[in-house]
């Protein structure tokens, strides 16, 4: 809980603040390390640093992605009012409090050009100058409006390079116009309505490379018959079922692919996604080969399993060498494919695995 603090009053409630995020670091690496998608929820938006310092345990680079009505770009030399919500993602990129400057190691946590600020409504002078003269690239919520939520969550995604790169998303519940949630700790007019933050929300969760999400500022002070909490559980509900279906419609991709591999006679996955039958059969049956009297008979079992073909199948035999390809081929196929076989794995646990939580 913010409280008044004379002995930090640029940067308040500094000391109880980095007692959470380090708490809070050591389960998020748990998690991570286990491949679970993690979940937080509470507090304010310091603990988006915790999250991203705990996903970083594992990951060398992460992107983030800012969904706030503000930038939180103060700094304790630049703040209105000393509280460290409004300023951090300026402690993300480096500047502020050196407790918090400092604490994954080396700053920054995250570069300035690899974080998107979504849905930004309020800006202080110092803020504006900032984002003036940094790469941090932003979208204002009057320019979500113009072109629609999920065409411009779309966008930010693109933005943030995410379908090569994992990362963080941070949802500040004070994005939502306090027309629709008002149980938030610093409520506005404007900005975004429920409908535009669902579409928005749904289409980032359900990203694959999606690590890790934290829902912050939700204040049951001002909700006293719990009609936001109702609000903030069903649209977290919908967002988190958008990644499960995704997750399992990319699991049936897969299953699909494999199948046409193993049909196709080929030696990868990735192979059978463009594959076209090599040759026209001839207009008549080619003379029977006599095999040696010396050689065994032919026979190759291929199985299955339940997402992705094996990647140690043997290719199932063809009466025509024109089906087959070289040893060299065949072997750059497997490594191939064993490549794609473990980055599967870790997108499908970390699909399955983040509602166990």
């Amino acid at each position: 809980m913010f409280a008044d603090d004379d002995d930090h009053r640029r940067a308040r409630n500094l000391p109880p603040i980095v007692a959470g995020l380090n708490d809070l670091k050591t389960h998020v690496e748990v998690a991570t390390k286990s491949g679970a998608f993690v979940l937080v929820l509470g507090g304010d938006c310091a603990q988006s640093i915790g999250l991203i310092t705990g996903s970083r345990r594992y990951y060398k680079h992460v992107n983030l992605l800012w969904f706030d009505r503000d930038a939180d770009l103060n700094t304790p030399a630049s703040t209105p009012s000393g509280r460290i919500d409004g300023m951090v993602v300026a402690h993300i990129i480096g500047k502020g409090a050196p407790e918090l400057v400092r604490f994954w190691g080396e700053p920054p946590l995250v570069r300035e050009p690899d974080i998107t600020l979504f849905g930004l409504e309020r800006l202080d002078p110092p803020e504006q100058e900032l984002l003036a003269k940094s790469p941090l690239r932003h979208v204002m919520a009057s320019a979500i409006q113009a072109k629609g939520a999920e065409a411009s969550a779309k966008n930010a995604l693109t933005q943030l390079h995410a379908d090569s790169r994992e990362f963080i998303l941070h949802f500040d519940l004070d994005a939502i116009a306090q027309e629709d949630l008002a149980a938030v700790n610093v409520p506005g007019s404007g900005g975004l309505r429920l409908d535009e933050v669902r579409a928005a929300l749904s289409a980032f969760v359900s990203h694959k490379n999606l690590l890790g999400l934290d829902v912050a500022q939700f204040n049951p002070d001002k909700d006293p018959d719990g009609s936001g909490a109702r609000k903030v559980v069903d649209l977290l509900v919908e967002a988190l079922t958008a990644r499960i279906h995704s997750a399992s419609s990319t699991e049936s991709a897969a299953e699909s692919v494999a199948s046409d591999a193993i049909a196709l006679g080929v030696t990868s996955v990735s192979e059978a996604a463009t594959s076209t039958p090599a040759f026209e059969p001839p207009a008549t049956e080619p003379p029977a080969l006599e095999p040696p009297a010396s050689a065994p008979e032919a026979h190759t079992e291929v199985s299955v399993g339940p997402s992705v073909a094996d990647p140690e199948a043997a290719m199932p035999p063809s009466a025509d060498a024109a089906t087959m390809q070289s040893d060299s081929d065949a072997s750059s196929d497997a490594e191939s494919e064993s490549e794609g076989d473990q980055s599967s794995r870790r997108e499908n646990a970390r699909g399955a695995t983040s509602f166990e939580s």
